[in-house]
């Protein structure tokens, strides 16, 4: 298997990743003979990480469940024997709704907020070129040049905060609670007392 690529890891969790708890919270609603949540999920990061592009995806809320519900219709399919339930389960998962409950928006603002507070525990100048590059979508060397850097100092910044955020993320798609507890963050280019290099 191909190793993830930081950018789509990236995309993975900017994109994907906000939406695991809704996934999860339609998928345990449902009953689908034969079939485990989390097989479900770890699916779909598996099929959108292999994606050889990801352009193509304007709602990737919606292109998350439709890849679940694709995977459950498959399972159906390969079973010899489908009980009547199943086909009704998927009746009711065709009919579902895209639009995201209540439930869903409350725990997905309470979910960015903890990642807006997990960003804010990175060191300063590793936080401006993450925010810089990902969020605002500046080229690597516009980040280089706005912050006096080098385009290597710059990528080693990025490298930083997303191997942070994937350690941070790692908990079954959840930020812990206290993140950077146990990451040490040295900002490049300072030494342990914060002096510049």
């Amino acid at each position: 298997m191909t190793p993830l690529s930081n950018e789509r890891a990236l995309w993975l969790g900017q994109h994907i990743l906000p939406h695991e708890a809704a996934l999860r919270g339609w998928l345990s609603r449902k009953t689908v003979h034969s079939l485990d949540v989390d097989d479900i999920v770890q699916e779909c990061y598996a099929i959108l990480g292999s994606l050889a592009s990801v352009e193509h995806i304007g709602n990737p809320r919606a292109y998350l469940f439709r890849t679940a519900y694709s995977l459950i219709l498959q399972n159906v399919r390969r079973s010899n024997v489908v009980p009547i339930q199943a086909i009704e389960d998927l009746q009711n998962f065709e009919a579902t709704s895209d639009a995201p409950s209540p439930e869903d928006e409350v725990s997905s603002r309470r979910e960015l907020q903890r990642l807006i507070d997990f960003l804010e525990t990175l060191p300063a100048r590793c936080r401006e070129a993450f925010q810089l590059r990902r969020i605002d979508g500046l080229s690597q060397r516009e980040v280089a040049q706005q912050m006096g850097l080098s385009e290597n100092t710059v990528e080693k910044h990025i490298g930083k905060a997303l191997r942070a955020l994937a350690q941070a993320y790692g908990n079954g798609g959840k930020l812990a609670r206290r993140a950077s507890d146990n990451v040490d963050f040295p900002d490049a280019g300072q030494d342990e007392a914060g002096r510049k290099n």
